[in-house]
Formats: structure tokens, C-alpha cells, sequence
């Protein structure tokens, strides 16, 4: 098993994340980097699938990444740890996790096509969780681009505060040095200039500087080193680097850049851990001294037939060794390191021990789970990092084996699955007894289908689920029921009145008990509640769950001997379906926020297209490289198989992604279809 050399100080480690819209480069960028450093002997090539990062066959043959591949260098005696993400938005959840990890967040940016969908989402995300945030402008060497537009571009879009750290010379064969060299020749703009805007950039987030360079008229970049990394810090400072993954250009600039101004873990804005639960929660800062008691954050888990389960994990605080006695969570029963890795894309290389900034992997742990934190110490329990903003998940699949008898091992799978990705949802709905599984789009849901016929051999059918409609009421009104049964020997009795009355969109439920002088015994109080719950699964009008309603349960009567739980079960439900139909029921459908990527000529058929479909457009933005995104929202039930009719609109360039965004009142007529249909099947 190969092994690396043993951590090096704290102050010698980097952690950087690649982030970005796909086709910025990532891969081929990570690639350029670590053969840079020698840590592999040639670059490899996406066409070929030899890159280090893209190893799994389903990357190699679709040529981008799916899942975020943590990879390391060393550079002049610095550590990297490096992640390379994808940038496709289906997989948007592999590139958030990786924010969790890293103290740099590096957006990189395709020098011909510009600031993109994901590289303002990264960008936002990136600033939301605190971290030092750079921008990697890739492909300078292309033919026809204008990169001093793109410069502007990039501030218009993050602000003035990004800055060339170098820039471009010789037809983008290579690049020049901004930041300690106050002069020079650059493809556009001025060196000298480009410099003198960092330093005072810098210096105005420390007055004695800011003193020093009004007095002296400039200042050595030497001695700039603390008010760098806290205007990094402040995000008063996002540089910008130019490279060609291509043609090497900028390359070895690039690797200067991360080992002598990006921060080192103990420089970064710690994470925001807090401990505790709910409004009682305290926020706790992780200390980066490898003597304190461990704490460890697993970023990303990944689920493979032969090796079992592993967790990655970035270390905070503490030391982790071979041999270190771990606890996942709330785990009341600690894990034996057996084998501590770092990983170099597939291969585990075996290190003996690891400190904070250092990102880590332990194998066959089967408790581990995604977003755990680890620890060694009693008083680290209910330690959590502040959670982060995932999409929902609402593009769905009913999905069953295509061999009777598979569902329980279909079911494991997709545990696997979604433990992997926690922008996976499956659950089984009762009402429909369908398992569905929702991902972010067709290709996210594509890909998790592959994974499960070439990875895990189970072949399964798939359709489109149902519409997850709902049920609510508009009105108070009032139920009653009088539940008799007598068959000869002990009989049933119970008899139940109750209001009901509608709760704001999105309230759920509540049931109250108003019951004076005992006329519903206490003990039967529980049955009647239970009856009424029975019907919330099931609906009234049309067989969706009904939601957003109190039910106040005020009078009934008893009989001393015929009362029973499953008669007050029974008048309670009863009594509850008379109320809901007195109270103007109508059914709800979920209305999800869309977001299209499109060429800007297709623009006037999607936003047509849209507003056929009873959607509403928000906002649309102009794209570089003639691109438009247009927002909006629009009934779940309307864009089943959007993509096909997408392709059709914009030549197969068109991409979306759906958010779920709030419940709605179906229109008369559909509610009519609903509810007629339902009342024939009940019937049969």
C-alpha cells in the first residue's frame, strides 16, 4: 500500500476547492497542478479517462465530473489538499459539501464563456460559509477572448474588490506577477497599476499600513503577509489568477500563489460549528492545535460494494493516528482507526497520522454518515457544523426491480445511494405504495440509475410518480358522528363531536382537546385523535394527505360498558370526513421555482413555453457567450418531461433545475378531474 510523508506543520498546509460551471476546466486545471508538482508524471487527458480525479467509469465515459475527487500535492514543503467538484448543477450537492472542507473556495472561471450559473452560486455559497474566495480565470490562451471584458465582468458580478494578482503576457503563453513585482508587460491592463491597487487593497484593512504607504508611497508586498490573509479573511480582497491548463501557462504561478498567500488553517475563518440543538445551540470554534482533543467534520461518504463504507473527513482539532479511539456524533461506542488514508483520486495512500487543515478518509465504518462529526472526547457530543442550504430534491422517479422479490435489496441500494449524495431523497409513499426517489434533474437521477444497474447489478423500471397533491379546507365547520355497533354480545359505542378549522399553508396539523365534564372519558381521548390522524394519509376529496387544519374536539358521549378505543377511533374519523367536506375542501399542488439556462435566441419560446404551462417568469439574465437565465415558477404537474420539450426549444442547450417553492390551489377544472376520478375508484 503506498504511503506519503508525515504531516507537516499546520502552517505548511493549503486546502483549496475547485468550483464552477461546468466546462470551466476544473479537471483538467487539478491535472495540470499536481503534475506540476510532481506528483504524477504527465497530465492526463479527460478524452482518454487518465485523469486522476475523473477515475470512475461512468466519469470517464460521460468526460465531466460527478462526484467532488479529493486529491493532494506538495509544493516547496507545503501540503495541498485539493478538491476538483462538478459543475453541473444536478451535482450541485458534491460541490457544497466540499465547501465544508477547504478554506479557499477557487471559482474557475472559462476565459471564452465568463461568469456562469454555478460560478455565482459558488461564489455566494463560498462568501455564506466564510471562506477566502480566489478566481481562476482558465483557457487564456483561446483564441478571440477578451479578457480585460472579462475582468470587468467578474467585478460587476462579485465586486470591486476582485483583483488580478497576475496577468497575462505573450499571447497567454504565460503570466506575470502583480502583487511583488511593480512592473512589467501584460497582454492588457498595466502592471504597475494592477499592483499599486492590490497593495492599497490590502493596507486599508490596517491603519499603521495605510499610514506607512500615504507617507512612503508604497509599501513591500513582504510585509504584507497579516493584512493580506485578513483582507482574504473579510473578503475585502478576491484575487484573480490567470492560467491555461492547456498550455501550462500560469501554472506554476498558480502553485506560488496557494503555498505563499493563501491561507493556512490556522489562518482561515474557523467553521461554524455550534453545539447543541434548536434555539439552544452555541456556536463553538474549533481550536487548530494538534494537541486539543479531536474534532473532525465528515464532508463526504462514499459507498463501495468491495470496501465497504468511507467517510472523509477534514480534521479542526486535534490528531487522528492509526490506532485513535473515535466517536461518531452522539455514538456512545467509539471506532478503532485501523487505516488512516489521504486520498490521490482512487488510490488510498496510508499516512500515520493527521492534524488540523489535513483531509483524511477512514474505510469499513458502517456507522458513518455524512455530516458527522468526529471526536474522541465526551463533551464534543451533539457538535454539529451549521447546516448548509442544500436544493431540495423534487424531481422524482417511482422506481421498482424489475425482479419480484428485489425490493428489499432495491431499498438497500438506494440507502447507499443516498447516503453518497445529500441532494438524494428516497421514500416510499403510502398512499400510492410507490418508492420514488427525487433527485435535482433527469441527468442526476440518470446517473443514480446507471450507478445501480453497472455498480450494484440491480436492474429496476421506472415511471413518473404522481403528483404529490395535497388536501386542505377553507372554512371552520363542525362534525359529528355516533359510532353503534351491537352483534349479540359485548357491543361498541362512542360518539364524537368536533370543529375544524384551516391553519396557514404549511402549518400541518394540530388537534386539541376541549372536552368539558368527562362526557369523552380521558382514556379515550388518544383513540379519538388516532381516527382522526388515520384520515391525514389518505385525504378526503381526491386521496392526497390533507394538511393545515386544527381539528378541536368538544363533546361526545360514552357508554360505561360498550366503549371501546376502536369505537371513539371510529367516530373520530367519521366525524372528521363529515367536517372536511362541510368545510369547502380543495386540493393543493406543489409549486416549484425554476431556473433555465437557454442561448439567448430560444429565449422568447421558453418564456412562452413557460407561461403556457400556467408559469410565471421573474427575472431573466443576460449570460457571456449569448446565454440567458430565466427564473420562475411553475406547477410541478406541468413540467413532467420538461427537458424533451426543452431540447426541442433550444437545440438540445437548454438545462433547468427545479426548487421547491410552496403549495397552490389546482385550478377548478383540474380539481374537478381530481376528485371524480377518486370518487370512481372509491366506487369500484
Amino acid at each position: 500500500m503506498p504511503t506519503t510523508s508525515p504531516s507537516p506543520a499546520i502552517q505548511a498546509i493549503r486546502t483549496l476547492a475547485l468550483v464552477g460551471q461546468t466546462g470551466g476546466g476544473k479537471t483538467s486545471l487539478a491535472e495540470a497542478l499536481l503534475c506540476q508538482a510532481g506528483s504524477i508524471g504527465a497530465v492526463g487527458s479527460l478524452e482518454r479517462g487518465s485523469t486522476v480525479s475523473d477515475f470512475d467509469p461512468m466519469e470517464r465515459r460521460a468526460q465531466h465530473s460527478l462526484n467532488a475527487s479529493v486529491l493532494h500535492l506538495a509544493h516547496r514543503g507545503t501540503r495541498v489538499h485539493l478538491i476538483d467538484t462538478p459543475g453541473y448543477a444536478d451535482f450541485i450537492g458534491q460541490s457544497m459539501t466540499a465547501l465544508e472542507a477547504v478554506d479557499t473556495a477557487a471559482v474557475v472561471i472559462n476565459a471564452a464563456t465568463g461568469v456562469e450559473v454555478m460560478s455565482a452560486r459558488m461564489m455566494e455559497w463560498a462568501a455564506g460559509r466564510r471562506l477566502c474566495r480566489m478566481v481562476i480565470v482558465n483557457k487564456i490562451d483561446t483564441a478571440g477572448v477578451d479578457l480585460a471584458a472579462l475582468v470587468e465582468q467578474i467585478q460587476a458580478a462579485f465586486g470591486k474588490e476582485c483583483l488580478p494578482l497576475n496577468l497575462p503576457a505573450a499571447g497567454g503563453t504565460k503570466v506575470v506577477d502583480c502583487f511583488f513585482n511593480p512592473s512589467g508587460d501584460a497582454d492588457f491592463s498595466n502592471v504597475e497599476a494592477a499592483h499599486r491597487a492590490l497593495v492599497e487593497q490590502v493596507v486599508e484593512v490596517d491603519p499603521a499600513f495605510v499610514e506607512r504607504y500615504l507617507e512612503d508611497g508604497d509599501v513591500d508586498p513582504r510585509e504584507l503577509h497579516a493584512p493580506l490573509e485578513e483582507a482574504l479573511r473579510q473578503g475585502h480582497l478576491i484575487p484573480i489568477c490567470f492560467v491555461s491548463a492547456r498550455n501550462g501557462a500560469g501554472v506554476a504561478e498558480l502553485l506560488d500563489v496557494i503555498e505563499a498567500l493563501l491561507p493556512n488553517p490556522a489562518e482561515g475563518n474557523p467553521p461554524q460549528f455550534l453545539k447543541g440543538e434548536g434555539a439552544d445551540a452555541t456556536e463553538l470554534h474549533a481550536q487548530t492545535d494538534p494537541d486539543q482533543h479531536v474534532i473532525a467534520h465528515v464532508f463526504k461518504v462514499t459507498v463501495d460494494p468491495y470496501v465497504g463504507k468511507m467517510g472523509v473527513f477534514r480534521i479542526h482539532q486535534g490528531t487522528v493516528t492509526k490506532d485513535s479511539q473515535l466517536y461518531i456524533g452522539d455514538g456512545r461506542k467509539p471506532f478503532k482507526v485501523g487505516h488512516l488514508f489521504m486520498l490521490q483520486g482512487k488510490d488510498h495512500v496510508e499516512v500515520a497520522r493527521g492534524v488540523p487543515g489535513d483531509i483524511c478518509a477512514v474505510a469499513k465504518v458502517d456507522e458513518m454518515h455524512f455530516d458527522a462529526v468526529l471526536h474522541d472526547a465526551a463533551e464534543d457530543d451533539h457538535l454539529h457544523l451549521r447546516p448548509l442550504p442544500f436544493p431540495v430534491p423534487v424531481h422524482g422517479l417511482a422506481i421498482e426491480p424489475k425482479r419480484r422479490g428485489d425490493e428489499q435489496r432495491m431499498w438497500e441500494i438506494l440507502q447507499k445511494l443516498v447516503d453518497e449524495d445529500p441532494c438524494l431523497k428516497v421514500e416510499h409513499v403510502a398512499t400510492t405504495n410507490e418508492t420514488v426517489v427525487y433527485g435535482l434533474g433527469e441527468l442526476h437521477l440518470r446517473t443514480l440509475l446507471e450507478r445501480m444497474t453497472e455498480v450494484y447489478k440491480c436492474e429496476v423500471v421506472t415511471r413518473p410518480p404522481r403528483i404529490a397533491y395535497r388536501e386542505t379546507v377553507t372554512l371552520p365547520a363542525e362534525g359529528h358522528h355516533r359510532h353503534k355497533k351491537q352483534s349479540g354480545g359485548a357491543g361498541q359505542f362512542g360518539e364524537v363531536f368536533l370543529r375544524i378549522e384551516p391553519l396557514e399553508r404549511g402549518a400541518g396539523f394540530e388537534f386539541v382537546d376541549q372536552v368539558k365534564g368527562g362526557t369523552i372519558p380521558t382514556q379515550f381521548i388518544p383513540a379519538v385523535e388516532k381516527g382522526v390522524r388515520s384520515v391525514l394519509d389518505t385525504g378526503v376529496i381526491a386521496g392526497h394527505p390533507l394538511r393545515d387544519v386544527r381539528v378541536i374536539v368538544y363533546d361526545g358521549k360514552s357508554h360505561s360498558v360498550d366503549s371501546k378505543d376502536i369505537a371513539f377511533a371510529t367516530a373520530g374519523r367519521k366525524a372528521f370526513i363529515d367536517a372536511v367536506k362541510k368545510a369547502s375542501p380543495i386540493v393543493l399542488e406543489p409549486i416549484v421555482k425554476v431556473e433555465i439556462t437557454a442561448p439567448e435566441h430560444s429565449m422568447g419560446d421558453v418564456t412562452g413555453d413557460l407561461s403556457a404551462k400556467r408559469g410565471q417568469v421573474s427575472a431573466t439574465q443576460s449570460l457571456a457567450g449569448g446565454a440567458i437565465v430565466v427564473s420562475g415558477q411553475a406547477p410541478l404537474s406541468e413540467l413532467t418531461n420538461y427537458q424533451a420539450r426543452l431540447n426541442g426549444m433550444t437545440g438540445g442547450q437548454g438545462r433547468y433545475t427545479l426548487e421547491m417553492s410552496h403549495y397552490e390551489p389546482v385550478p377548478p377544472s383540474a380539481q374537478a378531474a381530481l376528485t371524480s376520478r377518486y370518487q370512481a375508484k372509491d366506487e369500484d
